[in-house]
């Protein structure tokens, strides 16, 4: 029987375009394409090898004329969609007090500052969530430390007992190895709201 759902964030409940990140980032920088130091930046920052402030502090270096909030704005280009009817399915799930609610994000500390400032209902979004981590943050996407591992020592959780719910492959796969029950869904078709009748088995 399931009593916590674990959610991830991005493309569940918030569409994130970062490939136009990655454009804006470069019309800001006046470059055509990255040079190999600043990919071999961008791709340790994305698998949690190093910090946020690492990483600002890393292109503050690089484009010196640039303050600090320019470059943060060029990073935070990222925000596509927030379709106001999951919210609402949320609040419905949250009311109900049948399971713990658990958010995932590998989204950083200043994505999520951005994201804060531009959707209105961003706040009562999160106030739905018993739990919000941020894996990228706290380092947990540092090989062999699983970010899943972590959410269920914390909560004192049994596998079994627990449905991660994410449209990516690779994390759908490593919380299964865990024992966790995992739900790959499609944000295309918006089946996220149809939780419980496709879960049905497991509720």
């Amino acid at each position: 029987m399931i009593k916590t759902l674990i959610f991830d964030f991005g493309d569940v409940f918030i569409n994130l375009d970062k490939v136009g990140a990655l454009q804006n980032a470069l019309n800001l920088f006046q470059l055509k394409e990255f040079s190999p130091k600043m990919i071999a930046c961008n791709e340790a920052y994305e698998q949690g090898h190093i910090s946020s402030e690492a990483f600002i502090a890393f292109y503050k270096n690089e484009f010196p004329n640039l303050s600090e909030p320019e470059i943060l704005d060029a990073w935070n280009y990222i925000l596509r969609d927030f379709p106001i009817h999951r919210l609402v399915f949320l609040k419905q799930l949250a009311s109900d007090k049948k399971y713990q609610l658990i958010l995932l994000s590998n989204t950083n500390a200043f994505h999520i500052k951005w994201i804060q400032e531009r959707v209105l209902f961003y706040d009562n979004f999160k106030s739905q969530f018993d739990q919000f981590y941020l894996s990228h943050e706290i380092q947990l996407r540092k090989p062999n430390h699983s970010i899943y591992q972590f959410v269920l020592n914390q909560n004192n959780l049994n596998p079994e007992t627990c449905l991660f719910i994410d449209d990516t492959e690779e994390n759908i796969l490593a919380a299964s190895e865990l024992g966790i029950h995992t739900w790959h869904i499609n944000p295309e078709t918006d089946d996220i709201v149809n939780l419980f009748n496709v879960k049905k088995d497991l509720f």
